[in-house]
């Protein structure tokens, strides 16, 4: 039952003072699971991350039923997606009563401008620090090159254009790689 309480409380933590979803709470994520706690090692953070982006639901709480899955089996799963999202629920249920007044205080507004510009550090933060642990090759320094170039291009042009289908992109051509390189029994 202790370690069950710690995966709520941890990510409790995380949901309740992390703003701007999920990208942005990567890095706290990772200090948290695998800096301090050491439930997981960064290269399962590195899995967690790629595996969360490319399925349904948000990718903090992905990360929280993963790293509950792997600490404490569906019950860890349970109540580590239970407190990631507890604090959000309340915060929101909160705002909801007084939502008709709540952006017109002037001390709310710059606290949201404030905010705003925290989430992009952390989202630059958690891109930075998986760059620099990224095991570097040729084809990851590519596909990493061309899907930030093409994400430029398509935001400075406004062109329609999924970012799902560069991620797509991506994993076909680095699975057609391994495929070719390593064989798909081996």
């Amino acid at each position: 039952m202790n370690v069950l309480w710690d995966l709520f409380r941890t990510f409790a933590k995380i949901g309740m003072f992390t703003f701007g979803g999920g990208y942005a709470m990567i890095s706290i994520i990772e200090d948290m699971c695998v800096a301090r706690r050491k439930w997981i090692s960064h290269d399962e953070m590195m899995n967690i991350t790629v595996i969360a982006e490319s399925t349904p639901g948000p990718i903090a709480i992905n990360a929280a039923t993963y790293v509950g899955f792997r600490q404490a089996g569906i019950l860890g799963a349970v109540f580590a997606t239970v407190g990631m999202i507890t604090p959000s629920l309340g915060i929101i249920y909160i705002i909801s009563m007084f939502l008709d007044g709540f952006l017109e205080w002037t001390v709310i507004a710059s606290a949201f401008k404030g905010i705003k510009i925290a989430v992009g550090l952390l989202i630059l933060d958690a891109g930075m620090n998986m760059m620099k642990k990224m095991k570097r090759g040729a084809l990851s320094t590519g596909i990493m090159i061309s899907a930030f170039a093409a994400m430029l291009a398509i935001n400075i042009f406004s062109l329609n254009f999924s970012s799902i289908a560069l991620m797509i992109i991506a994993a076909i051509i680095s699975f057609s790689v391994f495929v070719a390189k390593d064989g798909w029994g081996k």
